[in-house]
């Protein structure tokens, strides 16, 4: 699918794609953070004919309902498809060394050479967590590399080691 994205001088950024039955829609991403949901006329692409002002965090309550829980279910397909690649869920519990520390504490791709793509918390998808992102008891950890990479980010994450 292409996305055609504008500069939109003084505002930010518009991204567009057309869906398979020829409509048009888009996000108009503003610098103070607001996004717009656009839908665009099917007969005139260039008029727009809703449009829904959204926070930063309505933006990414929206994204995580539109594709991010498909998260596990794509690296489980990649997993069948990339020879000697796995998937680890791994559980923090409250005991965790990391628990109320932060993903860049762990060190988890310098030292394994896997990667925390995600974590399910409360049953939301938190896809690629920033560095500065802080674990919780309770949290599911998906972590993508080599089987001796994805152990030893369990290890990390459970004991410390």
């Amino acid at each position: 699918m292409d996305v055609e994205r504008t500069s939109l001088p003084g505002i930010g950024l518009r991204h567009v794609f057309t869906t398979e039955r020829g409509r048009q829609l888009g996000v108009v991403s503003h610098r103070t953070g607001r996004r717009d949901l656009v839908v665009y006329d099917k007969h005139d692409p260039d008029t727009c004919v809703v449009s829904v002002q959204l926070t930063g965090e309505e933006a990414n309550a929206l994204a995580e309902l539109l594709g991010t829980g498909r998260v596990v279910e794509r690296l489980a397909e990649l997993n069948r498809q990339v020879e000697g690649l796995v998937t680890e869920q791994i559980p923090i519990s409250a005991a965790s060394p990391y628990a109320g520390r932060s993903l860049g504490d762990t060190r988890a791709r310098t030292r394994t050479g896997a990667s925390i793509v995600a974590v399910v918390r409360n049953g939301q998808v938190i896809a690629s967590p920033r560095p500065d992102f802080v674990f919780q008891g309770d949290d599911v950890v998906v972590a993508v590399g080599t089987a001796e990479g994805a152990a030893a980010v369990a290890r990390i994450l459970t004991s410390g080691g």
